[in-house]
């Protein structure tokens, strides 16, 4: 059956459907997925069942796949993110939670006695993860602009130093694009003489920021990094949720299961996995190149800086961290919400300059925000300038 089969009232709802989502991802400026992208010329591939079921890096009997294109993704995520030659394993997830729970399976399964340490500021599904897990946690304070509160941290590792730490590293986080500092947490550990530790790098989207300005806060494996996840629909843009987690080699190979049936490793937290994804990011990838990529990162974070000055003309109290295209300012009027995508947390929201949030739309957002203002008294909270 194709689609010509359908009714005329299911096809209508498909084109309803259609035309709401074209209007809509317009105003979609507070979360952080990219709809600037062009994938028509892979859509032949969806007319095949394919699988990359198993570890990228080693044959399988389900040979429709697209393993190949995925280990060239993950070379390039590997030189973005500098791990160590020769000693780093990785494969394209459906998203930045499931590359969360892989690197915090691998770490539990180094240190089954480890207590994982994240901060307030950490995203809602990691706690979600530690439960399934059954990890042992403790949240550790964030500081008022959303970084790790590392005087927390180090007092907390000092009392339980007698057991494996398990840091959680947020590298840009959800609402205020701070990014934990990985050199001052190998610091602590190290005047705490812990030697057995583990640190996972959540950069969902810094991770696709940072490798290309000139000045990066420490963040990736040569600063001290055992895993690192990667978010792929928000940076770099997709059509449907994806994602990159990298690992040192060593570790991965600790916990590697061979299975007959599908004739492959078993080291990935999914069975089947896309094998549409690996595609979209390997042309993009590829179309792009790294000037490319360069480009639209700093072309977003000018217009971040841009966002900033207008709604601070406009007495909006905005501010943003360096290298962040996440512009935080009082939590907005309902009226704004209802028109614009905007995600609040408390006494705060954000808007996220991805590529499609072009200076036409910072505008119109910002003129529409101060109007909102100006009709609708409010109390103001104020957050650190950064």
């Amino acid at each position: 059956m194709t689609s010509s089969n359908l009714s005329p009232a299911d096809r209508q709802k498909l084109d309803d459907l259609h035309e709401q989502l074209r209007v809509i991802s317009l105003r979609n400026v507070g979360y952080p997925c990219n709809q600037d992208f062009d994938y028509s010329e892979l859509f032949r591939f969806l007319h095949f069942s394919a699988n990359n079921v198993g570890d990228p890096f080693h044959s399988t009997n389900y040979r429709l796949n697209t393993m190949e294109f995925e280990r060239e993704v993950l070379a390039d995520f590997a030189r973005f993110t500098h791990a160590p030659a020769d000693d780093w394993w990785g494969y394209v997830t459906s998203g930045g939670t499931e590359g969360n729970m892989y690197g915090l399976y691998v770490a539990r399964e180094l240190f089954p006695e480890g207590i994982c340490y994240f901060s307030e500021d950490t995203h809602y599904s990691v706690a979600k993860v530690l439960r399934l897990q059954h990890t042992r946690n403790i949240m550790i304070k964030s500081q008022p602009d959303g970084q790790m509160d590392y005087a927390d941290l180090r007092e907390t590792l000092r009392i339980h130093r007698d057991v494996p730490p398990i840091i959680f590293a947020n590298i840009g986080t959800t609402m205020k694009g701070a990014v934990d500092d990985l050199a001052q947490i190998r610091a602590i550990l190290d005047d705490l003489a812990i030697a057995n530790a583990y640190i996972h790098a959540d950069a969902a989207l810094s991770g696709m920021i940072l490798p290309f300005v000139d000045e990066p806060q420490p963040w990736n494996f040569a600063d001290g990094a055992d895993s690192i996840s990667i978010s792929g629909h928000k940076m770099l843009g997709a059509p449907v949720p994806c994602g990159v987690v990298l690992a040192r080699k060593a570790h991965v190979d600790r916990i590697a299961r061979s299975i007959e049936y599908i004739g492959a490793l078993d080291t990935t937290i999914a069975g089947s996995r896309s094998a549409f994804a690996p595609l979209l990011l390997w042309h993009r990838l590829r179309t792009m190149g790294d000037a490319g990529l360069r480009h639209i990162v700093q072309n977003c974070l000018a217009n971040a800086g841009i966002a900033v000055q207008q709604l601070r003309t406009h007495a909006i109290d905005a501010w943003r961290h360096p290298n962040s295209i996440t512009v935080v300012f009082p939590r907005p009027p309902q009226a704004l919400m209802e028109k614009w995508i905007i995600a609040p947390s408390k006494n705060i929201a954000h808007l996220i300059v991805m590529p499609h949030v072009t200076t036409d739309i910072i505008d119109a957002f910002v003129t529409d925000f101060a109007a909102a203002v100006n009709s609708e008294p409010r109390t103001k909270n104020r957050e650190p300038s950064s």
